[in-house]
C-alpha cells in the first residue's frame, strides 16, 4: 500500500489525538522520573502541527515531514521538541520529493529518524530513552519486511516491538537527564520518551489499518 500527502496529514493527524488523549498519563511518568512536562509539551508541540499543517503543503511528503520537524523544534518545549523534530526532519529528506511513500520508505524514513534521534541526543539502546521503543520497532519492521509481510503485518510488528521496548525500560535505571539522578528509584516506571514513540507509531498502525480498510470498500 502507498501513503499519499493529504493521507500523511491524516496519520500526523491521529498522532496528535492520541498524544493529546494521553497528556495526563505522559505527565505523570515524567513528573516521576523528570521535569513533568512532556506530556504537555509534545500536545502543545502537535496541536501546532494541526493548526499549521496547509492543503498545499501536502503534495511533497518529504516536504510534509520537514515542515512538522520545524513545527516541533519551535513549539514543543524540552528535549522533545529537538528530538522528535530532528526524526521528522530527518525522515522527510529520506523522502524528499516523493509524493506517495511505500512500507519500504517507511523503514528507510525510521531508520533516519532514528539515527537523528542518537545524533542529537547522544543515546543507545539501553539508556532508559525513546531509542529503546524506536530501535525495537526499525529492527522489527526490517525483519517483517525481509519476510515478505504486507504493510499492516508489518506495522503491527513494529506497534508490538516498541511496546515490548516501553517495557523494557522500567528495569532500566537512568543514565541520562533528570532521572539520572533517581538513581534505582527510577526503576519501575517506563520512560516518557519511549512511552510517547510507541503511541506514534501505535497511531501510524491503527491509521493505516483504517485506510486500508476504507480502499477495500
Amino acid at each position: 500500500m502507498s501513503i499519499n500527502g493529504v493521507q500523511v496529514r491524516e496519520i500526523l493527524n491521529s498522532m496528535a489525538i492520541l498524544i493529546n488523549e494521553n497528556v495526563d498519563y505522559l505527565t505523570e511518568l515524567d513528573a516521576a522520573i523528570g521535569d513533568g512536562d512532556h506530556g504537555l509539551n509534545l500536545d502543545k508541540g502537535f496541536t501546532a502541527v494541526r493548526r499549521k499543517l496547509k492543503d498545499n503543503d501536502l503534495k511533497d511528503i518529504g516536504h510534509v515531514l520537514k515542515k512538522v520537524g520545524m513545527i516541533l523544534v519551535s513549539n514543543t518545549g524540552g528535549a522533545s521538541g529537538s528530538l522528535y523534530g530532528t526524526a521528522f526532519i530527518r525522515a522527510g529528506i529520506t523522502v524528499d520529493g516523493k509524493q506517495t511513500v511505500d512500507i519500504k520508505d517507511f523503514l528507510k524514513m525510521l531508520e533516519q529518524a532514528l539515527a537523528g534521534i542518537k545524533m542529537r541526543g547522544r543515546g543507545r539502546l539501553g539508556g532508559k530513552t525513546m531509542i529503546d521503543a524506536i530501535e525495537p520497532a526499525v529492527n522489527a519492521l526490517r525483519y517483517s519486511i525481509s519476510k515478505g509481510l504486507d504493510s499492516i503485518h508489518s506495522l503491527e510488528n513494529v506497534k508490538n516491538a516498541a511496546f515490548i521496548g516501553v517495557k523494557s525500560t522500567e528495569s532500566i535505571i537512568c543514565k541520562n537527564g533528570k532521572a539520572s539522578y533517581l538513581g534505582e528509584k527510577s526503576i519501575g516506571y517506563p520512560d516518557p520518551g519511549a512511552v510517547s514513540s510507541y503511541l506514534m507509531l501505535k497511531a501510524i498502525y491503527k491509521k493505516v489499518k483504517e485506510l486500508c480498510v476504507v480502499e477495500k470498500i
